[in-house]
């Protein structure tokens, strides 16, 4: 575990590295290290660093997370395209600043929930054309949802409990006879994206009907990524 070390040198730090802390600190949050308050708190002193102490005190008592190439982290979110097709997109992706999704007759499953966003924004732009696009994202990052959709829908599902200065992904949608769900997902929710599914439509149910906490829906027992999820 890393703690407060005399030895850290007093250097300047510059933005990337700030980014590169902010980085981590959201991985620490979405994998439940730290609460809501203390991520809020951390990324105020990350924000504010200085040097290179200041940025040792907001990864205080946090694993140490190693600098990983691209390969390590896979391949970078840029562009994806499907035609006529049905394209998953999974794992430990990087998402630049801005990246492209294009979906004809097609039903695309970009799966963020692992990713490393670089900086502290990122836009994805979703077209469709007769297709589906579903996002997933972390519960613990804000998302921000706009655009054009035609003869479609474009819907957020989660709750949006994310402190302001986590990281935000604004996904901005323009869709012709298409479809584009976001979807939150909390850190304890895995299976197969059906099971995804079911839970978060379950969950906004119940908050709708006022029905007691803890009526989540029973998964069917498959952990892996299996077929994909039956349109809602």
């Amino acid at each position: 575990m890393a703690t407060m070390d005399s030895s850290v040198p007093s250097y300047r730090v510059s933005d990337a590295q700030r980014e590169q802390a902010v980085i981590s600190l959201r991985d620490h949050f979405t994998a439940g290290r730290l609460t809501r308050e203390q991520f809020a708190a951390r990324l105020d002193v990350a924000f504010q660093a200085e040097i290179a102490e200041d940025l040792a005190r907001a990864q205080e008592n946090l694993p140490q997370v190693g600098t990983q190439t691209e390969s390590q982290h896979g391949r970078a979110v840029r562009f994806t395209l499907a035609v006529v097709a049905h394209v998953v997109r999974r794992g430990r992706l990087q998402l630049r600043r801005r990246s492209l999704v294009v979906s004809v007759l097609s039903d695309i499953d970009l799966d963020l929930r692992q990713a490393t966003i670089e900086g502290p924004r990122a836009a994805v732009f979703v077209l469709t054309v007769l297709g589906n696009v579903d996002v997933y994202l972390p519960q613990g990052v804000n998302v921000e949802i706009s655009g054009l959709t035609l003869f479609g829908h474009r819907r957020d599902w989660g709750r949006d409990i994310a402190p302001p200065d986590a990281p935000t992904v604004h996904v901005w949608a323009l869709g012709c006879l298409g479809a584009m769900d976001v979807w939150r997902v909390p850190s304890g929710v895995r299976g197969r994206y059906s099971d995804v599914v079911r839970y978060l439509k379950r969950q906004q149910r119940d908050e709708r009907t006022a029905l007691p906490a803890g009526s989540a829906p029973d998964f069917d027992g498959d952990l892996g990524y299996g077929p994909h999820r039956e349109n809602p």
